[in-house]
């Protein structure tokens, strides 16, 4: 059990208004999703709010243990010191019981200390820990577990009980027949299993395999399948998707950039087969019960693989990964032993084995 500095244990009993700071990216996000469940199960009865960044807050109005969602809109309104004195004002309005703040950032126990918040738990990074009521200590070995395991163990350790590490995205009657709609505006016909691919990366390009072995995955699943390929990512993987798709025999989409991120949810929740990098949208897949292949080059599994029964995680064991850099200094070799065959047979058993 992780220790907690504090004048008395967290208030359980006491908390009915609560606040989470969410994390900023959308795979952590979904890492932080069994965390909050856990909020949950422990305070049936309460409000959860959580401040989130807008690119990120269509997750949680997916997400069945969250009440409401604030938005903190930097860039714009909330932008600099005045920003941040504002949004403070506004959370103070709403007299939260309490603060759990996911997010490893000093800002976060500003704006809640701001907000005028009574009780404020988190980790005790960043130098903020002066500035919680409840510091949870943040070891050397709490960074070294999952993602999920790292958010959890927090809230378990501040007394709160673990509902489990699924992670639950119930999509709501709001996204009937977006991804109907999507796909005839991008004139792709009903036939073989929808399958979608992420070739991009945010954090740099160690974490991307080869575009052309991609897209030798892609031909072999549309010959042997009848697949439909559609390629996934932001506006800036539009380049790596687009290089994809040159690369390819066979006519692939390229909606990277094209979607908003409810679009993108609706999309992967229709898709037979998700085959991704490390990425955001691998954890949405996995979130998503997704057939999901996860390939890791420079960063780890260990602490970062996709959730979900349905994932199969693709690595190879050399001794300079995971090296967490965005680019490789040397040959790349975490990446070049991943051979097209090998994820392609991947994929070949994940069909296979759902449209059994």
């Amino acid at each position: 059990m992780l220790k907690v500095r504090g004048n008395a244990p967290f208030p359980i009993d006491k908390v009915r208004n609560i606040l989470v700071r969410s994390t900023n990216w959308i795979g952590d996000v979904i890492m932080t999703l069994p965390a909050i469940s856990a909020v949950r199960k422990t305070l049936p009865g309460a409000k959860i709010s959580v401040l989130a960044k807008p690119w990120v807050a269509e997750l949680y109005h997916i997400c069945p243990d969250v009440d409401e969602v604030v938005l903190f809109q930097s860039p714009g309104i909330h932008n600099g010191l005045a920003g941040k004195f504002r949004l403070a004002a506004d959370l103070k309005k709403k007299s939260f019981d309490a603060a759990i703040l996911l997010q490893n950032a000093i800002e976060a126990a500003i704006i809640s200390h701001l907000a005028g918040i009574p009780v404020r738990a988190g980790y005790n990074s960043d130098g903020r820990g002066f500035l919680l009521t409840h510091s949870v200590q943040r070891t050397k070995e709490i960074r070294k577990v999952h993602q999920i395991d790292y958010y959890l163990e927090m809230v378990k350790a501040l007394g709160f009980e673990s509902a489990g590490r699924d992670v639950r995205l119930q999509p709501g009657n709001d996204y009937a027949g977006i991804a109907e709609e999507l796909l005839k505006a991008y004139k792709m016909a009903s036939g073989g299993p929808l399958v979608g691919m992420a070739p991009g990366a945010t954090y740099g390009p160690a974490k991307m395999w080869f575009s052309e072995r991609f897209a030798g995955v892609a031909d072999r699943l549309v010959e042997n399948f009848g697949a439909r390929v559609l390629l996934f990512g932001s506006r800036g993987d539009h380049d790596v998707a687009g290089s994809v798709r040159q690369h390819a025999s066979h006519p692939l989409t390229n909606i990277a950039g094209r979607t908003t991120l409810k679009e993108a949810i609706a999309l992967i929740a229709g898709c037979g087969l998700f085959i991704s990098n490390d990425s955001g949208l691998m954890h949405v897949a996995g979130a998503l019960g997704i057939p999901t292949i996860a390939i890791f080059g420079s960063t780890n599994p260990v602490t970062t693989s996709p959730v979900g029964d349905r994932s199969v995680v693709i690595t190879k064991a050399v001794d300079c990964s995971p090296c967490l850099k965005k680019t490789c200094p040397t040959d790349f070799r975490c990446m070049d032993l991943i051979t097209a065959e090998e994820v392609y047979n991947a994929a070949r058993r994940l069909l296979v084995q759902n449209n059994g």
